[in-house]
């Protein structure tokens, strides 16, 4: 199948809609990780769930090979109750206020219950605030309006809603024909899908290699710890960023020689951009001004590990973002190659 000349001949992208469907801020993860363990076990491998909750499966016996995602997304979280019944937030990871603003959003208690609102700027009305498009978005310009019948702090305090609920913006997921996806989280959740057709490739193969799910990577220490014992290599997929200051496109994947927390493996970029090279993988090379990854947390942390990063181009991060079938493939063929030759 072809449309507009690009070639369509791409796997189900089911199951990434299904776990771009399933709210995951960094701490309230869990129901994304047990989708990830049961689509796992259920390919007739043995995952396993670490202490934090991030979710680890073998290849095959005695891994050195790590490659990971975080499943981990943005959100945010109840920071107080308002006079006039609408709530205070502050933000997990970085989310950013002006793309976030009029959007829905979903608030989770303790208890388990589940009431939807919408961020918006204070005095939100064009009739009424005449400042309304010059004004700074803020954590202190900007509230929640609860979908309820609510004009008090005690209306909210009775619905059961308080300090430290978690708060999750809906994702507004959409595959196009053409091969455009938009939706938000696709950091990382285009790279946890490239960990599921890395585990399709690899159904039955022994070879000693894991993925890796972590779940706190929003807010830094997602990669830290929890990977198995005598990796010697983290190959990291994460979003690739595009911008004015970057060569990335969303027909790629891009290779990371660098980001904010300094240079990654000399060796293995090296080698991701011989076997991209060889086996016609489109691919970038790109510095990111404004980036961290969980490879940069692993070596902050002190792991003796070599660590590349590489992933799919992703448009307007950390906002509505999008990406393109071609350049999440080309990141899994990518990942395909680099572990045939690590394994050879």
């Amino acid at each position: 199948m072809k449309i507009a000349g690009i070639a369509l001949d791409m796997p189900d992208y089911t199951t990434l809609k299904e776990l771009v469907n399933i709210d995951s801020p960094s701490g309230f993860t869990h129901d994304a990780c047990d989708y990830i363990f049961d689509l796992l076990k259920g390919m007739g491998y043995a995952p396993e769930m670490t202490n934090k909750g991030a979710v680890r499966c073998a290849f095959g016996k005695e891994p050195k090979l790590s490659i990971a995602a975080h499943v981990d997304t943005l959100g945010a979280i109840v920071s107080g109750i308002k006079g006039d019944g609408t709530l205070a937030f502050s933000t997990i990871g970085g989310l950013s206020l002006t793309g976030a603003e009029g959007e829905y959003v979903r608030i989770c208690t303790l208890d388990g219950k589940v009431h939807t609102g919408t961020i918006l700027l204070n005095d939100p009305s064009s009739h009424t605030n005449r400042e309304k498009d010059s004004t700074k978005r803020s954590l202190e310009t900007m509230h929640i309006r609860l979908d309820e019948i609510v004009f008090s702090k005690q209306d909210v305090k009775d619905l059961g809603i308080s300090v430290g609920d978690l708060i999750c913006l809906y994702p507004r997921y959409e595959e196009l024909e053409n091969g455009y996806i938009k939706s938000r989280f696709l950091d990382n959740k285009a790279g946890c899908f490239v960990l599921f057709e890395l585990a399709k490739r690899f159904q039955g193969k022994d070879v000693p290699v894991e993925i890796f799910f972590s779940n706190f990577e929003e807010v830094g220490h997602g990669g830290t710890v929890g990977y198995s014992e005598g990796i010697e290599e983290l190959l990291v997929i994460d979003m690739g960023v595009l911008g004015a200051a970057c060569e990335g496109t969303e027909l790629s994947c891009s290779i990371c020689a660098k980001d904010s927390t300094g240079p990654y493996d000399f060796e293995m970029r090296r080698k991701l951009v011989g076997l991209a090279k060889e086996k016609n993988i489109p691919y970038t090379q790109d510095v990111y001004p404004y980036y961290g990854s969980d490879g940069s947390a692993a070596l902050r942390a002190g792991l003796d590990f070599r660590v590349g990063l590489i992933g799919p181009g992703v448009a307007a991060s950390h906002s509505t973002e999008r990406a393109h079938k071609k350049g999440i493939e080309a990141t899994i063929d990518l990942c395909e190659a680099y572990i045939e030759q690590f394994t050879a």
